[in-house]
């Protein structure tokens, strides 16, 4: 049966952690400068309809490492959806690549591509999930504060923000989630985090989510092609919730930010410059993460 990655939770706690284990070897041999060819001539196709930095860099320098190599299809070279079905073109990629990664706006989209595709197809984000950017997370999180620390999560509760309390689910990790009460999780997303064993404890009030934080975790406030960005930028700001000195005073907390960041909106710029700040060692981590995981779909571990 063909394995996807749709949300983070599409893994065990024991496959995560083996896929999490690969990327921190994987990691390692690059530091060694040794490269192990995994996926020697394996193709990785990559389905953009959102613009990208880091998923698309990391993906295919991921692939590079490990001997394979990646073909990017930007909007204009597929026309997702418009030139046929969703079901063909996962037929179609599936009889000329290995695997799939798809950036795409509607994980409807995502989730018929995968049910027609005989490769594993990687949800690359969507608007309700960032499963890739959690494996990220996860292991920037292990490598530093560690599993048994306490997150907080301040900010919007977005598809990066949904995957984390998965994610954080599976690992054990101790999670505060601090939104606006209109801007939360979705409640099946903590239905699924309670399945798994940890649903996250939740509140309105960001100073006593990182009263007692490890780490405090932080997304712009309007994510791309959202609507209705003012009305929505004045509830965060009103309600404290820019990740600021002045919020992290008296705590030792680590900070994390999937970037790109809105400078001195949902957080200020002498934090993100700051010795706290880990968002650097996240941004490389999507490129170890994504290689195991890779591995992992792909047999190779």
């Amino acid at each position: 049966m063909t394995r996807h990655f749709t949300d983070i939770d599409d893994l065990s706690a024991g496959e995560l952690e083996s896929v999490l284990d690969a990327a921190g070897e994987l990691k390692s041999q690059v530091r060694r400068g040794e490269r192990e060819p995994l996926l020697e001539r394996q193709t990785l196709g990559m389905v953009f309809e959102k613009p990208s930095t880091r998923t698309r860099i990391s993906f295919e320098t991921g692939m590079t490492q490990l001997d394979g190599h990646a073909i990017f299809l930007g909007p204009d070279d597929i026309g997702l959806g418009e030139r046929e079905p969703l079901k063909d073109t996962a037929r179609t990629l599936s009889g000329y690549v290995d695997c799939a990664m798809v950036r795409l706006f509607d994980h409807d989209d995502l989730d018929e591509l995968a049910a027609h595709a005989t490769v594993p197809i990687v949800n690359g984000l969507t608007d309700d999930a960032h499963p890739c950017q959690t494996l990220a997370d996860l292991l920037t999180v292990r490598e530093t504060v560690g599993f048994d620390s306490r997150v907080a999560w301040v900010g919007d509760g977005n598809n990066v923000a949904q995957s984390l309390v998965l994610g954080c689910a599976l690992a054990g990790v101790d999670l505060t989630v601090a939104t606006p009460d209109e801007y939360g999780i979705d409640d099946d997303v903590l239905a699924r985090a309670g399945d798994l064993g940890a649903r996250p404890t939740t509140t309105d009030d960001p100073e006593k989510a990182v009263a007692d934080a490890d780490a405090v975790y932080t997304d712009v406030w309007v994510s791309m092609g959202e609507t209705g960005g003012a009305e929505k930028r004045a509830a965060f700001e009103e309600s404290g919730f820019q990740v600021n000195e002045d919020l992290l005073s008296g705590t030792d907390a680590r900070v994390l930010h999937c970037l790109p960041a809105h400078r001195g909106e949902e957080i200020t710029d002498d934090v993100i410059e700051s010795e706290r700040a880990l968002v650097w060692r996240q941004a490389e981590n999507r490129l170890h993460a994504q290689k195991g995981l890779l591995a992992f779909l792909l047999g190779a571990l």
